[in-house]
């Protein structure tokens, strides 16, 4: 299920629109301000963001150009500033589409469908949960949009747990699918050492991880 996020202080506009968008099968969250904007975006994955300009505490373009060169998910702006000078600041922030109040729901919907079916068909390869991206075809990590420098090894761990979210992994998968086909022989401690490595490299807090989750008797999991 994908999550939108809105940004909107109208609060009779903010609620018709998302409940519109539940109907339509998508996960909502419904702020009013730039600050609760931030917490949002850093405490959930989120795949689609409707942002308003002019915001109680600030500027709508300024929280866009703070986030879409290090968050990889398409922005929208609606609002009433719909003069061509303040749709090519919109852009020039790094936004993806611009839609003028007031607007059709009907326009709305398709306008969102169709800017995420172009999103997904462009990030096949590309991995995203919380503030962690994998870019599998560059073979890059990302955490808060900055690249975090791992071995292959590591690589090749996160890259096998990420493509299997919310699927637990057994060690014995892990061995198989890491080292067993090459012939070399690694013990369980060293799956451990390399949890706890690539843990010091993509959590905040490696004791109390939100990524790389354990499950005592089984292996460990990313996602729920």
């Amino acid at each position: 299920m994908k999550t939108i996020l809105i940004v909107e202080d109208d609060k009779i506009l903010n609620r018709g629109v998302s409940f519109t968008l539940k109907k339509e099968g998508y996960n909502v969250i419904s702020n009013y301000t730039i600050g609760e904007g931030k917490a949002s975006i850093m405490q959930n994955d989120i795949d689609f963001l409707l942002l308003d300009i002019n915001l109680p505490d600030g500027s709508g373009l300024d929280l866009c150009e703070q986030i879409s060169d290090k968050m990889n998910f398409p922005i929208v702006f609606f609002t009433a500033n719909d003069t061509e000078e303040d749709m090519i600041k919109g852009f020039e922030r790094g936004c993806d589409d611009y839609i003028a109040k007031p607007f059709s729901i009907d326009i709305l919907k398709f306008k969102i469908n169709a800017i995420l079916k172009r999103s997904m068909e462009t990030e096949k390869d590309v991995f995203k949960y919380k503030n962690l991206k994998i870019d599998f075809e560059s073979r890059k990590v990302f955490i808060n949009g900055e690249e975090v420098s791992l071995t292959v090894t590591e690589y090749k761990l996160l890259e096998l747990l990420s493509k299997n979210k919310g699927r637990a992994i057994t060690k014995e998968i892990i061995l198989d699918k890491l080292w067993d086909s090459k012939g070399n022989y690694v013990d369980e401690n060293a799956i451990s050492v390399n949890i706890r490595r690539l843990r010091k490299k993509i959590e905040e807090d490696p004791k109390n991880p939100q990524y790389i989750i354990t499950l005592f008797g089984i292996g460990y999991i990313i996602g729920e």
